[in-house]
């Protein structure tokens, strides 16, 4: 039996030679705004084998000199290789414990996806799929990247829907058992981890956890939770192969899959938060006149709610025609097709007290949405298919996946 989730040929440094705290870096989408956070970074690591030399921190993907350091990142992942920093872990799957920065236990499983089983496009019915939409423009300077690297580093989670954590929840009972192959703090505030190499009878009663769990998933059976854009780049370059290969026997061809951590949705740590809006160059009496029309706003209470945020203060309202499953679809659907037509602008905020201020101004209205119960989450994708841009948070910047494992991919 062929299973979409299964183990891999991992790459590790050997850590009696490699300093892994320098070696592990934070996923590099995150601190896009923040150059002092890289510039930290690159001094901590300094001259140190590290993921920071094989990845792109996107801070700088629209900078002039981004041809360049894609060029040393290819160059650096072909030097460490022949050096010999890596040692290979053949058929392996690993069992991660990460304590976050606030002190939560989030477990995991590092293993390879096969992407023939990943569709991002809106609508898929594949077994793996995107939980929000993917914004094509972002694919194409993410594939310079990955198109002609010898190595793939993974800041993918991939989630389960496990809630009594029957799958992942088991792996802890034989960490005794397992080999350690890192433990460490992370660098900038990331927490700590440890990771575990799990034996043969210990993934073949992992993949039999596994298979119980998704016997009852129907078609939908892991959901993208960080890194979107990157599993949806790796498929766009799986998908390029093919085509330039017709006929070919491409079966075993390693591009055809990507290493990503499983975690389960239910797990503590992963808190999900409401992603706010706020509209500018507006008429707010215009807009909010539409927005009553379209998704039949009132006060009288209703499954889905929202709080209107406008100069003079805020205003619960509940809507009785939704258009998704979720209050957040409901109102993006309903913004996309009045700016459609309208001029204005939408930015997505994190926090209540920003938006309370940003709407102060007269041609500005804040919307204020709840938290999305994560249960939710398998159910909206099932109903509406990849859920709007910024729909959710799922944690804070420093607790999102570090890099730690490589894997060939040419």
């Amino acid at each position: 039996m062929k299973h979409i989730f299964s183990a891999a040929d991992i790459l590790l440094p050997d850590f009696t030679q490699t300093d892994v705290q320098k070696w592990s870096v934070i996923a590099c989408d995150q601190f896009t705004g923040d150059p002092d956070y890289w510039e930290k970074t690159a001094a901590f690591v300094g001259d140190a084998p590290s993921t920071l030399a094989l990845t792109l921190p996107e801070i700088y993907l629209g900078q002039a000199d981004v041809t360049a350091r894609i060029g040393a990142i290819h160059k650096n992942m072909r030097d460490y290789m022949r050096a010999g920093i890596f040692r290979t872990y053949e058929d392996a799957m690993i069992y991660t414990e990460r304590i976050q920065s606030n002190g939560i236990l989030r477990t995991g499983v590092v293993g390879k996806i096969d992407l023939e089983a990943y569709d991002y496009t809106q609508g898929s019915h594949s077994p793996v799929r995107a939980t929000e939409a993917t914004v094509l423009e972002r694919i194409p300077p993410r594939m310079r990247v990955r198109e002609q690297a010898p190595l793939e580093l993974p800041h993918i989670m991939l989630l389960i829907d496990d809630p009594e954590d029957t799958v992942i929840g088991g792996c802890a009972a034989d960490k005794g058992a397992m080999e350690q192959l890192y433990d460490t703090q992370l660098m900038n505030g990331g927490g700590s981890i440890q990771g575990y190499l799990m034996d043969a009878a210990q993934q073949k009663a992992f993949t039999k956890r596994l298979d119980a769990l998704l016997a009852d998933a129907g078609e939908l059976q892991y959901a993208m939770g960080d890194g979107n854009h990157s599993l949806a780049t790796a498929k766009a370059c799986w998908e390029a192969i093919k085509q330039a290969n017709p006929g070919r026997d491409l079966t075993d061809h390693p591009a055809r899959y990507a290493l990503v951590e499983l975690v389960n949705l239910h797990s503590e740590a992963l808190q999900f938060e409401a992603i706010h809006r706020i509209v500018t160059g507006v008429d707010p009496a215009a807009l909010l006149h539409s927005l009553t029309r379209v998704l039949g706003l009132s006060e009288e209470p209703s499954a889905q709610e929202i709080t209107v945020v406008l100069a003079d203060g805020a205003k619960r309202y509940y809507i009785h025609k939704p258009t998704s499953n979720l209050a957040v679809g409901s109102l993006q659907n309903a913004l996309d097709a009045y700016f459609s037509a309208n001029p204005g602008s939408i930015d997505y905020i994190h926090g209540t007290a920003t938006v309370e201020r940003l709407a102060k101004a007269s041609d500005a209205v804040g919307f204020l949405l709840p938290d999305m119960d994560k249960r939710d989450l398998f159910p909206s994708v099932r109903a509406d298919g990849a859920l709007p841009r910024k729909t959710f948070s799922m944690g804070h910047a420093e607790d999102k996946r570090y890099y730690m494992e490589a894997r060939a991919i040419r």
